[in-house]
């Protein structure tokens, strides 16, 4: 696993007392948005699909910080948008880091090389850097060219400098399981701690709404990916996410584990839908019908979800909260993950890539907005 022992020992020891106080629903993660402006503007994402005036703000290092306080999660992702247009972000990430809060700064790459010098290496920072591909695959998925080339380079100068790094990628339908284990071997060879994995989830304000992935192509690509495993590659996720992920582990959706704060306030349900916003985080947690959502909850809206941000902490609960998950997370941990044979026949494989390359290399943004894009 791609995830230093002092972490682990935070976030089992949290699970753990939550168990003992008697807590059913508790955090695991904040999703924290301090702002949603991006310098890039991919086909695949709804975060920047909002008014100028929305892109232009962002949240002050005090509002950071009392979200973090109303949470009480161990971990504080930091997605966006692109953190690091925001003037204050290495503000925000001392704070947090002097809260012992484990950091995940999400970016993609392009603005991490000329900032570097505002952070300095802390076994509660990693910079979680955006790849969903190798270079044509990647540069494709964000719409501009270059842009793998300068997020590697990026990865190479943080790990050099003594950063904890780790990738997250996002793998939609037209994505082909050899190329996505060549990614594994890249990523591994320059020394990424860990990489998360997560299938495209259908945002309503995408541009593009054809590559999202239904449920059951999700278990076949990724029954696809690891036909053939190597021990050297790093998840920064738990194994039972994994096999979920494979169809070879059931999970439910525990969307109050990765409770989002953003401009708005704390967002209704999750991070992936928009159906209203509370005031504190109490409100959110008290107030929500949790009982709508997730795919046992017949919502449609949630039918084809298996995306970290809904079941990963159902995994980590269950490795920790369970013996049968304990075991199971150990047999995997000690002994490595299994390969596997896709259940039946896909056309994964067959998916005609090359079709992609006419597609123009910029999604429909608006002049306004392209102006706001800083490099």
């Amino acid at each position: 696993m791609g995830v230093p022992v002092s972490q682990m020992w935070t976030v089992s020891s949290y699970v753990l007392k939550q168990r003992l106080l008697g807590r059913k629903r508790y955090p695991l993660v904040l999703m924290l948005e301090p702002l949603f402006r991006c310098n890039l503007a991919c086909a695949g994402c709804g975060k920047i699909q909002h008014p100028v005036d929305v892109l232009r703000d962002h949240l002050t290092p005090e509002q950071c910080f009392d979200a973090v306080e109303q949470c009480g999660a161990p971990i504080v992702s930091i997605p966006g948008g692109e953190p690091l247009l925001h003037p204050q972000i290495d503000e925000i990430v001392r704070g947090l880091i002097k809260r012992k809060k484990y950091i995940y700064l999400c970016t993609n790459g392009l603005l991490l090389e000329k900032n570097l010098d505002r952070f300095k290496p802390s076994k509660y920072l990693s910079f979680s850097v955006h790849i969903d591909g190798l270079k044509p695959e990647h540069d494709r998925a964000v719409c501009r060219e270059g842009v793998y080339e300068k997020a590697i380079s990026a990865i190479r100068l943080a790990i050099d400098k003594g950063f904890r790094v780790t990738t997250n990628s996002t793998f939609f339908r037209d994505a082909d399981p050899i190329r996505v284990r060549d990614l594994f071997d890249e990523l591994t060879s320059i020394g990424v701690e860990g990489m998360m994995l997560s299938p495209g989830y259908e945002y309503e304000k995408a541009p593009d709404q054809n590559h999202f992935l239904p449920r059951q192509e999700t278990v076949s690509l990724f029954q696809q990916i690891f036909s053939i495993t190597k021990r050297s590659w790093a998840f920064n996720q738990s194994p039972l996410f994994l096999e979920f992920l494979k169809g070879r582990w059931d999970l439910h959706c525990t969307p109050w584990g990765n409770p989002t704060y953003n401009l708005f306030g704390w967002q209704k349900p999750c991070y992936l839908l928009e159906e209203g916003y509370a005031e504190t985080f109490d409100e959110l947690m008290q107030q929500t019908e949790w009982s709508r959502y997730g795919s046992e909850s017949g919502n449609p809206k949630c039918a084809n979800c298996m995306v970290h941000s809904g079941y990963e902490a159902t995994a980590v609960e269950q490795t920790f909260g369970s013996w049968k998950g304990f075991a199971k997370t150990v047999s995997l941990v000690l002994f490595g993950t299994p390969e596997t044979t896709p259940q039946q026949p896909s056309s994964l494989m067959n998916l005609e890539i090359a079709g992609q390359k006419n597609k123009p290399n910029n999604s429909p943004v608006t002049s306004e907005l392209v102006e706001l894009k800083i490099e």
